[in-house]
């Protein structure tokens, strides 16, 4: 089996340069491991010696942990913190247009919840939660919730634009993850944490390149969770930008004209 065949492909901007400091790093482990393993053999050759004989000393412990710290330190400043700055540069501003998103997460789904036409959120109150009919306490007065989208385990992307996922969880700590988004990030309750990318391969594109028709990118929970963790899933569809915009005009009117607020 091939071992970059385990390691996903990167379907956002900043995939590709992640993706490459993990190969890096993990490099840079399996010599390290090596390396070790032969000063280990080196002392056990070293430390022959007959029954009252004298001690000998070696440098190559000392050696060893000199290369390993200006490696660990090359790493660090090489590589690490360029990136994380450049990340942290690349953070999408209001006039990049991003498109943000609430995911609200919960033993053991996704609640995914958009801006309608408006482009605010309606007003969210825990007192109006209702589990089946408004699940995330939209306020029904406020005219910014009117034509909110509120899904279930289902996230759209448009291609090419960026998006800032806005992360809370209504029960304990969950770990937003999409695998070949290259992006994860822990979704705790009380707080609003958040993550950001742009993706550049739609949903058609993964299935043409991997052979499978019916292949989505994946949400996972990356946090330990609960009996029902393996099954919180969610689905991530990549779309051309046309094709979101008609999927979100869609979406919003059957929110706006019925009693609940759940697609």
């Amino acid at each position: 089996m091939d071992i970059l065949s385990l390691i996903p492909e990167a379907a956002s901007e900043h995939g590709p340069q992640l993706r490459m400091i993990l190969l890096l790093v993990h490099g840079f482990i399996g010599v390290l491991f090596l390396g070790l393993f032969a000063v280990f053999l080196a002392a056990l050759w070293r430390g022959r010696r007959p029954e009252g004989a004298p001690r000998s000393k070696s440098k190559i412990p000392y050696a060893a942990e000199a290369v390993i710290f200006a490696c660990e330190l090359g790493l660090f400043l090489a590589v690490s913190m360029p990136f994380w700055q450049g990340q942290v540069d690349a953070a999408p501003k209001p006039g990049d247009d991003p498109l943000v998103v609430r995911v609200v997460a919960q033993q053991f789904l996704w609640n995914v919840h958009y801006p309608g036409a408006d482009g605010q959120f309606g007003r969210a109150d825990a007192a109006l939660v209702d589990e089946q009919l408004n699940p995330l306490g939209l306020d029904k007065e406020d005219p910014a919730a009117l034509d909110d989208v509120v899904l279930q385990n289902q996230l759209h992307l448009p291609l090419g634009r960026p998006v800032v996922v806005r992360l809370t969880s209504k029960d304990m700590v969950h770990s937003f993850a999409i695998p070949e988004m290259w992006v994860k990030r822990d979704a705790i309750p009380g707080m609003v944490t958040q993550v950001y990318f742009t993706p550049t391969e739609t949903t058609a594109t993964l299935q043409e390149r991997t052979g499978q028709p019916g292949r989505t990118f994946e949400i996972v929970c990356s946090q330990l969770c609960g009996l029902g963790h393996y099954q919180m899933r969610g689905f991530v569809t990549v779309e051309a930008p046309e094709a979101f915009s008609a999927w979100l005009a869609d979406k919003a009117p059957a929110v706006g004209g019925g009693d609940d607020f759940w697609n």
